[in-house]
């Protein structure tokens, strides 16, 4: 065995035992790729064929399921005092965190509404994890932006993922998938919610 290959081995075991014994927080199916010169590559987005399963996503645990009806109430009251559309609202709160009142985005947007933090204060929100807190904050900030962009809904979904300042630039929807994406999805709950 050549210098290269016991190299080789020692970091693969080493990877080996650390991915067996970290505490993993995000889950994905491990690639292995052995090249000529006998290097082991590891990744979770293999971009060739070369690449061949390592070792497979451990199963999640199982997170107890949230009603879609569970904040309703709070979606009704924070509809009621800012005269926003009841669907609208809860198909926002499904596509920002499909109601986990605890999730967190990778940019660290939190809660049902997906608040940034420093927007926590200046919509009066003291624990981001508190789903009427929540829920309230995010509607108030979303109805300035319906006032904004004139009941442009489609606008305001935008400049609510996206920034209000992305949407004046561009006048329009930004070219941006992520955004592109959460419009859609929006509208496409919405009108579901407002026809069930």
């Amino acid at each position: 065995m050549t210098v290269m290959h016991v190299k080789s081995a020692i970091i693969g075991a080493v990877l080996s035992i650390g991915i067996l014994l970290s505490p993993m927080t995000a889950h994905a199916d491990i690639y292995l790729w052995v090249d000529n010169d006998g290097v082991l590559h590891f990744t979770n987005r293999p971009t060739s064929s070369d690449f061949q399963v390592y070792m497979r996503e451990r199963p999640s645990a199982i997170r107890k399921k949230v009603h879609h009806s569970t904040y309703d109430d709070y979606i009704k009251e924070a509809s009621s005092q800012y005269g926003v559309s009841f669907p609208l609202l809860k198909a926002m709160i499904r596509a920002e965190s499909a109601f986990n009142a605890r999730a967190v985005s990778k940019k660290g947007a939190m809660g049902l509404m997906q608040i940034m933090p420093f927007n926590l204060k200046r919509l009066e929100i003291d624990d981001a994890f508190n789903p009427r807190q929540n829920i309230m904050g995010g509607t108030r900030y979303f109805k300035t932006l319906l006032e904004r962009f004139q009941g442009q809904v489609s606008l305001a979904l935008a400049a609510y993922n996206a920034g209000p300042t992305k949407v004046d630039y561009y006048q329009n929807i930004p070219p941006f998938a992520e955004t592109e994406d959460y419009v859609r999805k929006v509208l496409k709950y919405y009108y579901a919610y407002k026809n069930s």
